[in-house]
């Protein structure tokens, strides 16, 4: 900077007093683990997950949740039977029931969309289902 009038002389100069520089170096040394780690992990999560059982999205976990619906070890089990049964079938959205509660359930992805229990399946009206499951 020129101190006399108070102006920079040059974009080196600009870039010096206002933008941080950042080490190259710093940043590739931040981490020891691989690409070739870091993908095998997320491989074999990934084939955790469409292994296991069924999976409940935000929308069927917090209707679980304000419904005070609580599923038994044995309910789970009969709706991934349920699961099963559907996918054998060749149906994509289900609706399943187990004992009083209905699960409406994506079956390619073993997510179950809603769940509802006797007080809500009242009406008897469900939509957007190509198969039903009763367990």
């Amino acid at each position: 900077m020129n101190p006399i009038a108070g102006q920079f002389t040059s974009i080196e100069q600009v870039n010096d007093q206002y933008l941080k520089r950042q080490n190259i170096k710093q940043s590739q040394k931040s981490s020891d683990i691989s690409f070739e780690d870091v993908l095998c992990k997320q491989q074999s999560k990934a084939e955790l997950q469409s292994n296991s059982g069924v999976r409940f999205s935000k929308h069927a976990s917090q209707r679980l949740e304000t419904r005070n619906i609580q599923l038994s070890s044995e309910q789970s089990t009969r709706l991934e039977d349920g699961v099963l049964k559907a996918q054998e079938k060749g149906i994509k959205e289900s609706l399943v029931l187990v004992d009083s509660l209905a699960f409406i359930v994506n079956i390619p992805n073993k997510t179950v969309v809603t769940a509802m229990d006797q007080t809500d399946t009242q009406q008897n009206v469900f939509t957007n289902i190509d198969g039903a499951i009763i367990m």
